[in-house]
């Protein structure tokens, strides 16, 4: 079964258009990699959580910061495949 991806984010800060284009850029890079990406808005003021498979992956409180989207299509794609490869999202 391919992964399933959450974006938790708090809709009092008008976080939905931050969640809605990193969903678009996952699904744009990970279109065979991946059964869905979800948009959850969280009940929490300042969520901006990052869940594979229930799982949290990454938490804005945890890291100080949102996620580069470089930075989180990277991660994401040593999770669902390892093997790919990002073309220009791989040069540091």
């Amino acid at each position: 079964m391919k992964p399933i991806i959450t974006i938790e984010y708090c809709p009092k800060c008008h976080w939905l258009l931050r969640a809605a284009y990193m969903a678009q850029e996952l699904l744009t890079t990970f279109e065979d990699d991946l059964q869905s990406i979800t948009l959850q808005p969280s009940e929490v003021g300042g969520q901006y959580i990052i869940y594979i498979n229930g799982k949290v992956f990454f938490d804005r409180k945890s890291y100080g910061r949102f996620p580069e989207i470089k930075e989180l299509k990277q991660l994401i794609r040593d999770v669902v495949n390892p093997e790919k490869s990002l073309g220009h999202s791989d040069k540091h």
